[in-house]
């Protein structure tokens, strides 16, 4: 068994995964899948959420350990999760045997206004400054963050009910933000091998930030023609997919004894690759 570990994003918990989990686990047999809840968040959401992502990742250790898990493992991670699965994988590297990074955006690769497009402003300051009714919370972030969704109506009442039974507090939503918006990734890449997925219509985060941080990383990327912001929620199976092809290869290149994460992905524009 593999051990993988799934980090959400700022004010997400393991819930909002969905589905993804048991249709990667159809992927990739061999995985067993731990979700796990960033401070400020879901079960934890009693519990002050830090404001630096170095912490965060300790924190994120820390979980892992009291849970009795086994290292090194696997991470899958998306927003600010994603920023946590870096600093991981930098601090300890022997921890991590692969990370797969989604839409992610970081500094000192990409601008702000590449890492939030500004035409997401006003809606944002909106909800930040207002507020809205549990409803209309999670109505907006899912326009923002998807494309393909087919059931919105059940995908809205599913994260209502997750905010009702778990709400993330102001605090901890600027505590959040606040530790993405500081954060500085290492300019060297972390040593485990590292696969970027990203949404080519993604409304929040300019796809670009990916392509960059491919380009000076020497990592494999992998791209969506149309999907959203929140990829496993728009194309669960194409993430697994692309997963399964990036361990294969891996795989491959270890048994030639070449140097893991230096190749990429075979192109297929009919997979958005």
């Amino acid at each position: 068994m593999n051990t993988w570990v799934f980090l959400r994003g700022l004010t997400r918990e393991t819930r909002h995964w969905g589905d993804f989990p048991e249709i990667f686990r159809r992927a990739i047999p061999d995985a067993a899948v731990v979700a796990l809840d960033l401070p400020g968040n879901g079960r934890l959401n009693g519990v002050t959420s830090p404001t630096r992502v170095e912490e965060l990742a300790e924190r994120a250790r820390d979980e892992l350990a009291r849970l009795g898990v086994s290292r090194p493992c696997h991470l899958l991670a998306m927003s600010l999760g994603a920023m946590v699965a870096v600093e991981w994988a930098a601090r300890h590297p022997r921890e991590i045997s692969g990370a797969v990074l989604i839409n992610t955006s970081l500094a000192p690769f990409s601008p702000v206004f590449r890492r939030l497009k500004p035409a997401n402003y006003p809606a944002l300051l909106r909800l930040a400054l207002f507020g809205a009714s549990s409803c209309g919370w999670e109505e907006t972030i899912l326009r923002l963050t998807t494309r393909l969704v087919t059931t919105p109506d059940a995908v809205v009442a599913a994260w209502v009910a997750c905010r009702n039974e778990n709400p993330v507090s102001r605090d901890n939503a600027l505590r959040q933000l606040l530790a993405a918006a500081r954060y500085r990734a290492p300019r060297a890449r972390p040593a485990p091998p590292l696969l970027l997925l990203a949404s080519r219509r993604d409304a929040l985060v300019d796809a670009r930030c990916s392509r960059d941080l491919a380009r000076r990383w020497h990592c494999a990327l992998a791209e969506h023609p149309h999907a959203g912001h929140d990829l496993p929620l728009d194309d669960g199976p194409w993430v697994a997919a692309r997963i399964r092809e990036w361990l294969e290869h891996e795989a491959g290149a270890v048994s030639r004894c070449a140097p893991t994460g230096s190749f990429p992905l075979p192109a297929d524009p009919a997979r958005g690759l």
